[in-house]
């Protein structure tokens, strides 16, 4: 049978165009997030294929400054999506807040009373907290320690982003760490919330980096109202209307 060369290219496209996933730049604090949310949208799409690439908001911004194939940007703050934005290597109009997040003082140890009348006793130490230059979750709990100024004698230690903070914490590595609320939500142990006014808001904003039809559908699925509840339930806010 002959096949001609238009019919071969044609299949060879379409085969490149199923095979081909959308390729999502996630902050560390949203990798679980992000986990329940593709499922939800391979029920209703299950030959889409999504890769999730984790990391330090300000590492994941210089790798797609230096040209990394990402599609979409899920970033756990605002300021790199919009200096990205500014510098032309996001799709334009797409830029939007996605969640609104908490910081959390996380200990895997009961009992607690984690606040700041104990962070200022320097009773709990060493404290994880993620590189403030790079994690918007670091710079959180930076101010938080900046504000309460604890003794000398409390001791950090810095994770590259908030995942590895919460690992630090999670294996005893640090007695306790500032991590997002997200990761440690109905995770036992000891839990303080401090007052947003103690710290930047961390607006989690979000950009559409390639305008490819995959990466459109699953990047306007993030803002609908199912990934909005499933947003919800896993500790964010959401954009303020």
């Amino acid at each position: 049978m002959r096949v001609f060369p238009a019919v071969i290219i044609g299949l060879l496209l379409s085969v490149s165009a199923v095979a081909d996933p959308v390729r999502v730049a996630v902050a560390a604090n949203f990798a679980k997030p992000l986990e329940t949310l593709v499922a939800l949208y391979q029920r209703d799409h299950p030959d889409a294929g999504i890769e999730t690439t984790v990391a330090s908001t300000g590492k994941l911004a210089a790798q797609i400054r230096r040209g990394a194939p990402f599609d979409i940007f899920l970033a756990a703050d605002a300021r790199r999506p919009r200096e990205l934005d500014e510098e032309g290597l996001g799709v334009a109009g797409s830029r939007r807040v996605y969640a609104m997040g908490r910081l959390a003082l996380w200990s895997r140890e009961r009992g607690l009373d984690l606040g700041p009348d104990l962070l200022k006793s320097g009773d709990i130490s060493p404290l994880a907290l993620a590189n403030p230059r790079l994690a918007p979750y670091g710079a959180a709990g930076q101010a938080v320690i900046d504000h309460l100024n604890p003794p000398d004698s409390v001791s950090i230690v810095q994770g590259e982003n908030v995942g590895q903070a919460w690992h630090y914490a999670s294996s005893g590595a640090a007695r306790a760490g500032f991590v997002a609320f997200s990761q440690v939500r109905g995770a036992g142990g000891s839990l303080w919330l401090p007052d947003p006014a103690l710290y930047p808001a961390i607006e989690q904003q979000s950009l559409l980096l390639v305008d490819r039809p995959g990466a459109r559908a699953f990047y306007d699925f993030l803002a609908t109202e199912a990934a909005g509840e499933r947003i919800e339930q896993a500790g964010y806010g959401l954009a303020p209307l």
